[in-house]
């Protein structure tokens, strides 16, 4: 490709479930490493920034397209995709998590 974007990383990129596989290795690492220990906050706030970055990235695209900045619209549809994808995954993941503590919250002691 002319625009130096590999199509097989962009494609990689995507699975979700990949990133959140990295970010729980990178924290298991640092746990044998006793650096900290695993925190379920800091995954999560991870994941919520990389989202919040991956959606200004997609609307940054569409402007530089519209601006005329980049001619592939194939680049741009790629990275809302990929925004897209990425805040769908986060939002069910919150609503497993809200159902967990519903769950919790109905236990009788």
């Amino acid at each position: 490709m002319s625009n130096g974007i590999d199509p097989i990383a962009n494609i990689n990129s995507l699975d979700p479930i990949k990133r959140l596989e990295r970010l729980q290795s990178n924290q298991a690492d640092q746990v044998k490493n006793g650096e900290a220990e695993p925190d379920f906050q800091k995954i999560l706030n991870d994941a919520i920034k990389d989202v919040n970055v991956q959606q200004k990235d997609a609307v940054q695209a569409e402007d530089d397209f519209a601006a005329g900045k980049i001619s592939n619209i194939h680049d741009v549809i790629i990275r809302a995709e990929k925004a897209a994808m990425s805040l769908t995954l986060t939002m069910e993941v919150r609503n497993k998590i809200v159902d967990a503590y519903k769950e919790i919250m109905r236990m009788q002691l």
